[in-house]
């Protein structure tokens, strides 16, 4: 097996556009699945904290 590491001072491959397109897409849509799902579920961490404040007065 190759040690990995000794390609470490290698100069940099560039990377071929369609798998750079691919990899943004894959992630806008992550993001995209991220927001909505935080649309449609509850921020715990306000409704302790509107709770913890409405007891204290």
């Amino acid at each position: 097996m190759e040690n990995p590491f000794k390609n470490l001072d290698q100069p940099l491959q560039e990377v071929p556009q369609e798998l750079k397109s691919k990899v943004m897409h894959d992630i806008a849509m992550a993001k995209l699945f991220m927001e909505i799902a935080e649309l449609f579920s509850y921020n715990i961490g306000h409704i302790i904290e509107s709770v913890t404040s409405k007891r204290k007065k």
